[in-house]
C-alpha cells in the first residue's frame, strides 16, 4: 500500500485556516493534494470536481464553512449570522443532486448555535466539521461489516462510478465490504464499468483496487449487460448522492438506473451503500430530486495521458458540429434495488421510512 493510500481525501489544516483535498482531477497519473484557503475556493473544488463523491463533498462543506466561520473578524453576532447566510449558500449550491452537504452544513450549524459569542462558535463550528469527518470513516468502516456477508468466496461483483475512500473521507461505501472481504482472505474479482463520461469507475475506483491490491477488470460501460447474460458477476454494489427516507429510491451516478434494470433482469442483487449522511426524509418523491446538468464538454470531449506522456491531453472524440446532454445522475427505484447497506444495518429500500427511529436516532423529529 502506497503513502498515497494513507492519505485522507479530506483534511483540515487549522493553522493556514485550509481544506486540503486530494486533487481527483489528476487520478490515476498524477497524486497531488491542493489546499483551498477560503470557502468560495473550496465551494470551487466541490464544483471543479477537485473533490466529489457524496462524502467527501460533505465533510468538504463541513470544514468549508467552519473555514468561512474562522476568516470572520469582529465580535457582531448579527454581521457574523449574516457572513455565515453566505458561506452556507454558496457550499450549499455547489452541487445540488447529493444531501450530504446541506446534512453537513446543518450539522455545523447546529452546533454553533449554543456559543454565545464570535468566538466560541467559530470554535465549535470546526469541532462539529472534524466530528463529521470522523462520524463519515466511521460509517464507512460499519458499512464494510454490514455488507461483508455479501462477499462470500469467489464473489464477483460489478461496481458503478467510485463510490470508494475518494469519495469520501476514507474508506469509502460501496467499496468498504470489497476492502473488508479482501482483509478476510477471501477472492474476490471486481468489474469497474468505466462511467463515462468522466470515467470516474477507470480512473478512480481501477486506481484505489490496484493500490490496495484487490483484482479488478475495467470493463466499457455497455459491456455490464453481456458478462451478467453470461453468468459472471454475482452482485452489483453501488453508492449513492441521495437516498429517499420515504420511498427508497436512490439518485446516483448517470448509469446506475440502467445498472438496476440489467441486475433485475437476470436476477442479479443489487445494493446500494451509504452512510447515514446520505438519507434525505425531506423529498416525497424522486421527481422532486435536483438533478445536475453538466457541460457538455465533458461527452463531446475525453482527457487522458497519451503513452509515454508526461502531461494529460483532452481531445474531442465527437463530431464537430454536435452538441450534447449531459444529466450527471439518475434516479433508481426502490424495486430494483435489493437492500441498502447502512452503518446500522441492511434494509429493504421501502422499509427505510419504517425504520427511521433506528436510521435517525430516538430523540429525532420526523419532518
Amino acid at each position: 500500500m502506497s503513502s498515497a493510500t494513507c492519505i485522507r481525501t479530506v483534511r483540515f489544516d487549522a493553522r493556514q485556516n485550509a481544506v486540503a483535498l486530494i486533487d481527483q482531477r489528476r487520478l490515476p497519473h498524477e497524486f497531488s493534494v491542493v489546499a483551498t484557503r477560503d470557502f468560495r475556493k473550496t465551494a470551487e473544488a466541490i464544483r471543479d470536481m477537485t473533490v466529489r463523491g457524496a462524502g467527501a463533498i460533505g465533510a468538504t462543506a463541513a470544514y468549508g464553512l467552519a473555514q468561512g466561520a474562522r476568516a470572520f473578524r469582529g465580535s457582531d453576532l448579527g454581521r457574523f449570522a449574516g457572513h455565515l447566510a453566505t458561506v452556507y449558500r454558496d457550499l450549499a449550491e455547489a452541487r445540488p443532486t447529493a444531501v450530504d452537504p446541506v446534512n453537513a452544513l446543518d450539522s455545523v450549524l447546529a452546533a454553533m448555535r449554543v456559543g454565545t459569542s464570535v468566538a466560541t462558535q467559530q470554535a465549535l463550528a470546526l469541532d462539529a466539521a472534524e466530528r463529521f469527518a470522523e462520524e463519515d470513516v466511521a460509517h464507512c468502516t460499519a458499512i464494510g461489516r454490514q455488507g461483508l456477508k455479501f462477499f462470500p468466496h469467489g464473489t464477483r461483483a460489478l461496481t458503478h462510478c467510485n463510490a470508494g475512500r475518494l469519495a469520501f473521507v476514507d474508506v469509502g461505501s460501496a467499496t468498504a465490504p470489497i476492502y473488508a472481504a479482501h482483509a478476510a482472505g477471501r477472492k474476490l474479482h471486481v468489474f469497474c464499468d468505466e462511467t463515462r463520461p468522466r470515467c470516474q469507475g477507470a480512473s478512480l475506483t481501477a486506481w484505489e483496487l490496484a493500490e490496495a491490491g484487490v483484482p479488478h477488470s475495467i470493463i466499457a460501460d455497455n459491456a455490464a449487460g453481456h458478462l451478467m447474460q453470461r453468468g459472471e458477476i454475482d452482485l452489483v454494489i453501488v453508492g449513492a448522492d441521495r437516498v429517499l427516507g420515504r420511498t427508497g429510491e436512490v439518485a446516483n451516478k448517470i448509469g446506475t438506473y440502467t445498472k438496476a434494470v440489467l441486475a433485475a433482469r437476470h436476477r442479479i442483487p443489487f445494493y446500494v451503500a451509504i452512510p447515514l449522511s446520505t438519507l434525505d426524509w425531506n423529498l416525497r418523491r424522486g421527481t422532486e430530486i435536483p438533478i445536475e446538468e453538466r457541460s457538455g464538454d465533458e461527452v463531446l470531449n475525453a482527457s487522458g495521458m497519451p503513452t509515454g506522456g508526461r502531461t494529460a491531453v483532452q481531445v474531442r472524440i465527437a463530431n464537430p458540429s454536435s452538441c450534447a446532454r449531459n444529466p450527471g445522475f439518475d434516479v433508481t427505484p426502490a424495486e430494483l434495488i435489493t437492500g441498502i447497506i447502512t452503518p446500522v444495518g441492511v434494509f429493504r429500500p421501502e422499509t427505510l421510512w419504517k425504520h427511521r427511529r433506528q436510521l435517525l436516532g430516538e430523540t429525532a423529529e420526523t419532518r
